[in-house]
């Protein structure tokens, strides 16, 4: 019991300690008054995003970058989204909607329309974003300033997720917190080691050259979770690659509801452990099952401390991302729930091979 409990409060201390550290080292993306004016190609793979895509097309129109150009890849919609784009592209020069080709063997969707998209594309930097987004002023600029001036390879942001429903709230917020209780973001530039890696595919932003040497997409054409394979790989040939928290300048509403999001995390929840499942095992149950083993001493100073690490964890990771820190805390069991549901869909999709999304196995 006593081995037990001291296992479970040096995995909470590791945990506090690294959300401490991005806490304070603020690993954001900084606004820039200085303009740049190299081109960008803003590149969308979009699939069944009806709903969506008008959202992200009428805010990138907005944007104060003025060197670009955007184009959208259907990928085999079944919904209005060619026509919804064709429509809006009509008389914008800077934008152009094309289908995508038929999946080829060996490929995941995303993955082979990215692929194709970069092969349209003009820019001195490629921009992909998912069709679920919205841009606001000054994005483009603060991220062309970065990649430049860091000479990265790879710009990535994780994006403010807009959650309007209890559903999302009580799924959505895992991502930030998964990630920022257990990896130090500032490592990903800083450290050398490939394990030290981690991008979000809602917001990838390459140099080309690199990019069309290299053929990322194309390295990394079978994998579920190719931004963060893409990272990894990045950093394996020496070059260098960043992830942020995108400070506002772009939100994402990932999901509407509860059903749809636990669907959506469970799919690639396995990635970061590898696809062990005996370590994501070891991982829930200390990070579910210990706080349970606390309670269960009923030794109220044991409970305080997890607590209050907790409490101070949830709403460090809440202000960071732009989170409400009250939801976030208050409903913490309900989102270790969650996450329980996640785990298991995520473990028997992958024991069955039986991952769908947007119609398409992964």
């Amino acid at each position: 019991m006593i081995i037990a409990l001291a296992i479970v409060f040096i995995f909470l201390i590791l945990r506090f300690a690294v959300t401490l550290f991005n806490f304070i080292s603020d690993p954001k993306l900084r606004k820039v008054n200085r303009m740049h004016h190299e081109l960008v190609s803003i590149l969308i793979p979009a699939r069944n995003e009806e709903d969506n895509i008008l959202t992200l097309l009428r805010s990138i129109e907005q944007q104060d970058y003025q060197n670009y150009e955007v184009i959208i890849l259907d990928d085999d919609s079944s919904d209005r989204t060619y026509a919804i784009c064709e429509t809006f592209t009509a008389n914008l020069p800077r934008f152009r909607v094309i289908k995508g080709q038929p999946l080829k063997d060996g490929w995941l969707g995303k993955n082979f329309a990215c692929y194709q998209l970069a092969r349209e594309a003009k820019g001195k930097y490629l921009l992909f974003l998912d069709a679920d987004e919205q841009v606001y002023k000054e994005l483009i600029n603060s991220a062309v300033h970065r990649i430049a001036s860091k000479n990265l390879a790879l710009l990535s942001l994780f994006t403010n997720q807009d959650m309007r429903s209890f559903g999302e709230i009580a799924v959505v917020p895992l991502m930030h917190y998964i990630l920022l209780n257990l990896l130090p973001l500032r490592l990903i530039y800083l450290a050398k080691n490939p394990s030290f890696a981690a991008a979000s595919g809602q917001f990838m932003l390459f140099d080309s050259a690199v990019y069309h040497r290299y053929k990322w997409h194309q390295l990394s054409k079978n994998r579920v979770v190719e931004d963060v394979e893409i990272m990894k790989m990045v950093k394996a040939e020496g070059l260098k690659g960043e992830s942020l928290l995108a400070n506002g300048l772009i939100s994402c509403r990932m999901y509407t509801n509860y059903q749809d999001a636990i669907s959506g995390f469970s799919k690639n929840f396995l990635a970061p452990f590898n696809y062990s499942i005996p370590g994501f095992l070891f991982y829930l149950l200390l990070i579910i099952g210990g706080p349970l083993l606390v309670f269960s001493t009923l030794n109220l100073q044991l409970i305080l401390m997890m607590c209050g690490l907790i409490l101070l964890t949830r709403i460090m990771i809440s202000l960071a991302s732009g989170q409400n820190a009250f939801y976030n805390s208050l409903l913490h069991p309900l989102q270790m729930l969650s996450l329980l549901f996640i785990g298991v869909f995520a473990i028997q999709n992958h024991l069955t091979n039986n991952t769908m999304w947007k119609g398409r196995r992964v």
